[in-house]
């Protein structure tokens, strides 16, 4: 009689850990289902600007190789997160929406490419380049400022100087300045205006390259 009554509570115990055991596990199940996923992070590149949007391309022939960079930006773009400002112009970073490379080696890359579609008969190497190849103008760029509301337009401010690499002479030196409207007025609307300020950009070296290879040409010629 004893010995039943121990199976009895034996059976007890164990079906009472059985049900702990299947509560806790419909526990668990529960609150994996109710912690939120985390978005995956969206990354964004820059454009180079497409021949045909290019209204003028400039004709003109060299053998000169110019080279393209360093380019310097603000310290508070210079970080993987897209930043914007607000109305009340508060920084903002995005924490899910950044840009697939870094934002100066971006930046330097499309001025690259842009400038070989408007100026297709000059030869462009970027920034660093091997100390055996020959630079003979060097274009060097600082964005003094770059604003961006999504909900408004983007600011950008660049100095930039076209050099002989030789003696860093400086051969000429300018302040360009660029507003747009964001449109789409999200991140990827402000990578594309960003792309468009930077084909602007590229639109006055370009102007200011033909000049000093013009100039460079007249004096062969006298």
């Amino acid at each position: 009689m004893k010995q039943k009554k121990n199976n009895g509570l034996i059976n007890l115990l164990r079906d009472y850990c059985r049900f702990i055991c299947i509560a806790c596990f419909c526990l668990v199940l529960n609150g994996c289902a109710l912690v939120p996923t985390t978005p995956s992070p969206r990354f964004y590149v820059l454009g180079a600007v497409s021949e045909n949007l290019v209204s003028k391309k400039i004709n003109i022939s060299s053998d000169a190789l110019i080279g393209v960079g360093p380019i310097k930006i603000p310290g508070y773009q210079n970080r993987p997160q897209i930043v914007t400002q607000d109305k009340e112009k508060m920084i903002k970073f995005a924490q899910f929406d950044r840009w697939g490379e870094s934002l100066e080696i971006g930046l330097q890359r499309i001025i690259g490419e842009d400038l070989l579609v408007m100026i297709p008969g000059v030869k462009f190497v970027l920034y660093p380049w091997n100390q055996s190849i020959e630079v003979k103008y060097q274009v060097v760029l600082e964005i003094i400022q770059l604003d961006s509301e999504l909900d408004k337009d983007m600011f950008l401010v660049a100095q930039w100087m076209v050099i002989d690499p030789k003696d860093s002479k400086t051969i000429m030196i300018k302040r360009s300045e660029f507003r747009h409207p964001v449109i789409p007025q999200n991140y990827s609307g402000l990578a594309k205006t960003l792309s468009i300020a930077c084909a602007s950009l590229s639109s006055e070296i370009a102007v200011e390259l033909e000049a000093i290879l013009k100039a460079k040409r007249m004096l062969k010629i006298e």
